[in-house]
């Protein structure tokens, strides 16, 4: 399975960026995905997860980021996404995505994730 994380970039706050990580070598049927970032100098952190099931995609969040961050997926594509709305400057961190055999995920444990996205850069200006 790769991952192939983008969408970062240069924003400022209060505005928004879509993230997008494209699966290939896998399928969402046998693998979860999650959304994790890492802020300069801080451990890598949950931000959230997604399954898809009986055709849909249901998303699991972390506290802190429930009502600004939206993880969504595209079967087709078989793309999953992460919008961020009303970015912060304490939003800036690599993002990365990551996916683990769904029989064995548990969504906030990085050590369940067998694949990682090389992660994108996301950069908020106060």
């Amino acid at each position: 399975v790769q991952l192939q994380a983008s969408g970062g970039g240069l924003v400022q706050a209060g505005g928004s960026l879509r993230l997008s990580c494209a699966v290939s070598g896998g399928t969402f049927s046998s693998i979860g995905m999650g959304w994790f970032r890492q802020a300069p100098g801080k451990e890598r952190e949950f931000v959230g997860a997604t399954i898809w099931s009986a055709g849909a995609f249901y998303p699991y969040y972390t506290d802190s980021v429930k009502g600004r961050f939206t993880i969504s997926g595209d079967n087709a594509k078989n793309t999953v996404y992460l919008q961020i709305n009303g970015l912060k400057p304490e939003d800036t961190a690599v993002y990365y995505c990551a996916a683990g055999i769904r029989a064995r995920l548990r969504f906030r444990d990085r050590d369940t994730y067998d694949y990682w996205g090389q992660g994108t850069l996301v950069t908020v200006s106060s």
